[in-house]
């Protein structure tokens, strides 16, 4: 005789810890376009944009902001 199991699956995480790590995993993204570009077309011309505020200083910091996201998700505790 087969028997019938009801039990729902066990996920390693609840359905926030996966809303805070896709979170995480878009913020980190958004951080990584905002360090792309300031690339010149003449490889003889030095272009200034490379050392801007944006690239320098917003990015990595909304890079580590995502990366902290991340690991907030991994760790919070389930219910």
């Amino acid at each position: 005789m087969m028997k019938n199991n009801d039990q729902k699956p066990d996920f390693l995480f609840d359905n926030v810890n996966y809303k805070y790590l896709l979170l995480g995993i878009a913020v980190i993204t958004i951080g990584f376009i905002l360090m792309s570009g300031g690339g010149s077309n003449n490889p003889k011309v030095f272009n200034e944009d490379v050392f801007n505020f944006r690239r320098i200083q917003l990015a990595p910091t909304v890079v580590l902001i995502g990366f902290g996201i991340t690991i907030y998700s991994i760790f919070k505790k389930s219910k």
